[in-house]
């Protein structure tokens, strides 16, 4: 599987409780935030439900 990196470069204050809990699932607590996850199906559900908030990178 691939790993990607995903940071969050908006607030999730005006997001829906479903997009913060998505958010924390992912591990993301805080503005500017990266954490590196596998890019399995359920994980890219998940980026894609948050695309507007989060910045998605590969890991080379």
């Amino acid at each position: 599987m691939a790993k990607v990196k995903v940071t969050q470069i908006k607030s999730i204050a005006s997001a829906t409780k479903r997009q913060q809990a998505n958010m924390q699932s992912l591990g993301i607590h805080r503005m500017n935030q990266t954490v590196e996850v596998e890019l399995t199906p359920v994980i890219a559900g998940m980026i894609e439900k948050v695309r507007h908030l989060v910045k998605v990178e590969e890991v080379k």
